[in-house]
């Protein structure tokens, strides 16, 4: 017959005869199941953080991916400082100023100016602004003639003579169709050496030098000469200059009007359109005085 005897039961281990299991420690398995759910936990989170940061790494990449997402689309926001602005956008016509859209006409009323108003102080050189080469003169018509004042004086007829300030016994004449500075020993001679001063041709408010036969005194390869007018800009241009003042007292320096910078001088006693230097010799050799004319 079976034993039907009910098993002792654990909580009088010593009066039912049985020993109680002691090799651990009362409660273990409840420690191992509460840091089994805390690991469980931790993981959990764990795993919750990640998978949210991925999805939010993938938003905004996908923004950043897509030019045309405007801030502010999904939702309110800060506006991005990459939004256009609806005012004070300039277009590229707003940033040319007037002056750079048309230098040259600036340039032109500078040089203009400049050319028109005498410096007080010795002449410095200028940048030239014409592309002028060499050019020849052939037959033609006069040149009106007007008048124009010099040290002072004007006269619709006024004749002068044309005297070196270094060498004042020398005076400016037509030699063989060139103008070189020589004494006036002669009737002929002072009558080559005398000259009607008019109105420039090319700028009214310079000078230009008519001779008794018709002709004018231009610049050609940058030699001095005479030669009649053909009616071309060229000739007017070569055939004006205009007065600046001298270091001498009383005398002018002639710039040409095509030429800004470059002066008439003297060398060799061959008159020439030369360079402006910063020189005595050359201030004395470009230094003349406009006198009543000797013939």
């Amino acid at each position: 017959m079976p034993d039907s005897s009910p098993p002792p039961s654990p909580n009088s281990p010593w009066e039912n005869g049985w020993t109680p299991d002691s090799s651990r420690a009362p409660g273990t398995r409840r420690l191992y199941l509460a840091g089994a759910l805390a690991v469980t936990t931790i993981a959990a989170c764990v795993t919750t953080i990640v998978v949210t940061d991925k999805q939010t790494d993938d938003t905004s990449r996908t923004k950043r991916a897509d030019p045309s997402a405007l801030p502010g689309a999904d939702g309110p926001g800060l506006l991005s400082f990459a939004s256009p602005s609806k005012q004070g956008t300039p277009t590229p016509d707003e940033h040319t100023s007037t002056a750079v859209k048309t230098p040259s006409a600036t340039a032109s009323a500078a040089a203009a100016e400049n050319s028109s108003k005498p410096s007080a102080k010795t002449p410095s050189p200028s940048k030239s602004t014409s592309s002028h080469g060499s050019s020849s003169g052939s037959s033609g018509s006069s040149g009106s003639s007007g008048s124009s004042g010099s040290s002072g004086s004007s006269s619709s007829t006024a004749w002068k003579s044309i005297r070196s300030v270094n060498y004042p016994d020398r005076y400016w004449q037509v030699n063989g169709g060139l103008v070189k500075l020589n004494p006036v020993n002669s009737t002929a001679a002072r009558r080559a050496a005398t000259f009607k001063l008019v109105k420039g041709l090319a700028k009214s408010s310079c000078y230009s030098f008519a001779t008794a036969d018709g002709t004018y005194l231009r610049h050609r390869n940058f030699i001095l000469r005479a030669e009649r007018n053909d009616g071309s800009a060229l000739f007017k241009q070569d055939a004006t200059f205009c007065p600046r003042p001298s270091s001498t007292s009383g005398a002018v320096m002639l710039e040409s009007v095509n030429y800004p910078g470059r002066f008439l001088r003297h060398q060799n006693f061959q008159l020439k359109l030369d360079r402006y230097q910063n020189s005595s010799q050359y201030r004395s050799d470009s230094a003349f005085r406009l006198v009543a004319g000797l013939n």
